[in-house]
């Protein structure tokens, strides 16, 4: 069974724009100033690596998927974030 149809999600009401644009990128976020840009924000770096990892926790558990884990970590540092 593959995860997106196992557990699907049906939000309930309409996100709101900040929150459904939080991971935009800064270019169209500061159009004066396209030099300028707001730092990575955590939730949004890595999107392959996470969701891989998110995926193998829920279908496997925690102790089944450290090798994504790491994967995952090992990508947020290369960012610059400190895990």
């Amino acid at each position: 069974m593959y995860l997106d149809q196992q557990y699907s999600i049906t939000p309930k009401r309409k996100m709101s724009s900040l929150a459904a644009g939080s991971c935009e990128s800064s270019k169209t976020q500061n159009a004066g100033d396209p030099l300028e840009k707001k730092p990575l924000k955590p939730c949004c770096a890595c999107p392959e690596t996470k969701k891989t990892r998110d995926a193998c926790i829920i279908e496997r558990g925690e102790e089944s998927c450290k090798d994504l884990i790491e994967a995952h970590k090992d990508c947020m540092r290369s960012l610059g974030f400190k895990v």
